[in-house]
């Protein structure tokens, strides 16, 4: 074993010598993280740093200066990391790609200097600008996109737009500052200006009307000369230069010349992270912010403000609703809790202070034992909420326990995404096959993803790297960069029974070999004949206990009979019989049936809540189960035909 891993070690140190590891960077809201990979997308090394928005005279930044500190200490740790783990130092790569958080205005002049400080998209600013783009487009332009902040410049007079000669993101800034190139990869570009997914460019026609619309400012620009150049993923995006190296690395450790592919939005690099780019994928990515993506099927039929309409790396429509708050406030009430565990002499780490959260928060009441949160740590758009107004409320009477506090603090997290999904599903039907979650509200193992399904009534699945996708999401796209052949594209056709890969001359056709995946949700009864109410512990207990005579070898249904106000489990195999009752408030008709043990007890182990409520329509039907109130989850149990005595 030690050899095998001597060798691996050796083997990846050779890797890195030899220049062939790929570099990604992704600025977050909250966190600078870097990632160095193999040729088969496995993280050899990471580093990071820690830094927060500044709030300067009513607006959200970042300054320059901390954004080429944090990518120094970023890649300076990664670099410390590898000379630790293989012995080696970075001197050149393969490939890099640079991505941060999407839209915001970053404005300058032709001597490249910055006019106004960056304006992110924390800001809400622009309600005025994004109404009245909306209006004339036909197409929702909301307040953080980069189009909103120009188009509310130019209304507010200021000085500054004359000067203009580039627009762009923190990601097109960085890159271009790396490269010297002035590109845009389409996915961040759509969070910028509208695009033409056809033929994947920024609408012609819209930014004709933008132009008309200002033409009597006399501004001395079009908009198409001041946007950045469009590329997709896997296009050619300019190389390192030696400034550019020296940016990144200032011991010039790091030679010039590896190959940069677009610059993406933190949408973009979640969605090739988590693998949601294909039509009816989607993720949600949740931290600082929070916002959810589905690759859509068909176009939706009116436009929503709630929606935004964006692309994948490769252009393809996705609509996505985008919130400005979700963990800020989380965090804020955690760092109190630290404060107040450290006084009292206790020993409290952040990160132990937030699982302590969000796994009490699993205990709390399904109705939060009426406590309400409001998180809006900066404006919320989607509510119509142009400041942060972070509050907590309560009555008297209410259950104000920790689990319900903590609880409340999540859900609220969730309620405005909440709005935007349900006019997302149930109004304009999209179909979604998965939702892949990541982010710092996924951390907890377990917690996010059982409350965010509860919330959005979907199945969530979550990533085990759920906290560090972005960076990774963006080192596989710069990989994709060098690694595809030229020219080489690749096209995925999904159909009702098949499903085709093309890449470069070679396709591959998959088919349905029999029947259609279950629609879960026409095998979900709707109406019941049977409810009862039990508790979980006493019923997981109950079936292991009476179970003991069911192996692999022997087995055998385990038959339940719901009646009076007492479950009685039985079983019979061929080493003999077992049985057992305990009480139940049982309502409705009598019934008996079968269930595969194991199937059972998977639902109430999975459960939450000391009881559970179960849903009977006769001896046939799927048991539902789900919390005693509320839906915050539903598991259905299929029966087992019994046999006659």
């Amino acid at each position: 074993m030690k050899g095998r891993v001597y060798m691996e070690r050796n083997e990846t140190a050779a890797l890195i010598r030899g220049g062939e590891a790929v570099f990604g960077l992704e600025l977050g809201s909250t966190r600078i993280k870097a990632v160095l990979i193999g040729p088969h997308g496995e993280v050899l090394a990471s580093g990071s740093y820690d830094w927060e928005n500044r709030l300067e005279q009513g607006v959200w930044t970042y300054h320059m200066d901390d954004v080429w500190h944090g990518i120094q200490e970023s890649y300076k740790n990664l670099a410390a990391s590898v000379e630790e783990k293989y012995g080696e130092k970075i001197t050149h790569l393969k490939a890099l790609g640079f991505s941060a958080m999407m839209h915001g205005y970053l404005a300058f002049d032709r001597e490249g200097e910055l006019l106004v400080p960056f304006r992110t998209w924390r800001n809400t600013m622009t309600e005025e600008a994004a109404a009245d783009l909306t209006s004339r487009f036909g197409f929702n332009i909301p307040q953080r996109w980069s189009i909103a902040h120009l188009h509310q410049a130019i209304l507010n007079n200021e000085p500054h737009v004359k000067d203009i000669a580039f627009i762009t993101t923190l990601a097109g800034y960085v890159h271009w500052k790396l490269t010297g190139e002035k590109v845009l990869g389409i996915g961040d570009a759509s969070g910028m200006f509208p695009i033409d997914s056809e033929h994947n460019v920024y609408d012609s026609g819209m930014m004709d009307t933008f132009d008309i619309l200002h033409k009597e400012h006399n501004l001395p620009w079009r908009l198409r000369d001041i946007l950045p150049q469009i590329r997709l993923a896997g296009e050619d995006a300019g190389e390192l230069t030696d400034a550019g190296a020296l940016l990144l690395d200032p011991t010039g450790t790091l030679k010039p010349g590896a190959p940069l592919c677009p610059p993406e939005g933190d949408a973009g690099t979640g969605m090739t992270a988590t693998n949601s780019v294909r039509v009816r994928t989607g993720n949600i990515s949740a931290g600082t912010s929070v916002f959810a993506m589905i690759v859509l099927e068909k176009a939706l039929s009116k436009v929503h403000t709630e929606i935004d309409m964006v692309t994948t790396p490769t252009g393809k429509p996705v609509a996505m609703v985008h919130c400005n708050n979700c963990t800020s406030d989380i965090n804020a009430w955690a760092g109190l809790f630290k404060s107040f565990a450290e006084l009292i002499g206790a020993k409290c780490s952040m990160p132990q202070a937030l699982d302590t959260m969000f796994f009490e928060a699993l205990k709390g009441d399904a109705d939060c034992g009426g406590l309400v949160s409001c998180n809006y740590f900066s404006g919320e758009p989607i509510t119509g909420m142009e400041e942060g107004r972070p509050l907590f409320m309560r009555l008297p009477d209410s259950a104000f326990t920790i689990q319900n506090f903590a609880r409340t603090q999540l859900y609220s997290a969730m309620a405005t995404l909440k709005i935007g999904m349900d006019i997302l599903i149930e109004k304009e039907h999209a179909e979604v096959d998965s939702l892949l979650g990541h982010g710092g509200f996924f951390k907890a193992k377990g917690v996010g993803q059982k409350l965010m399904a509860g919330a959005l009534h979907t199945p969530v699945s979550v990533m085990e790297t759920a906290g560090e996708g972005g960076p990774w999401g963006m080192a596989l796209l710069a990989s994709y960069l060098v690694n595809a052949e030229d020219g080489e594209t690749l096209e995925l056709r999904v159909g009702r029974r098949h499903i085709q890969l093309r890449i470069g001359s070679y396709c591959v056709t998959s088919r349905l070999l029999e029947g259609e995946f279950l629609d879960y949700r026409a095998a979900i009864p709707k109406s019941s004949t049977t409810e009862i109410v039990v508790s979980t512990r006493e019923f997981i207990s109950s079936v292991e206990r009476v179970s003991l005579l069911i192996t692999d070898r022997l087995k055998s249904p385990l038959r339940c009979r719901f009646e009076g106000n007492e479950i009685h489990l039985s079983c019979s195999t061929a080493i003999g019989r077992a049985s057992y009752s305990f009480s139940a408030a049982i309502l409705g008709d009598a019934v008996e049936m079968g269930f595969n043990n194991r199937y059972l007890l998977d639902a109430l182990r999975n459960s939450e809540g000391d009881e559970v409520r179960l849903q009977l329509n006769g001896p046939l039907s799927p048991m539902k189960v789900l919390p005693r109130e509320g839906e915050d989850y539903l598991f259905l149990v299929l029966p087992v035909r019994l046999k006659t005595d």
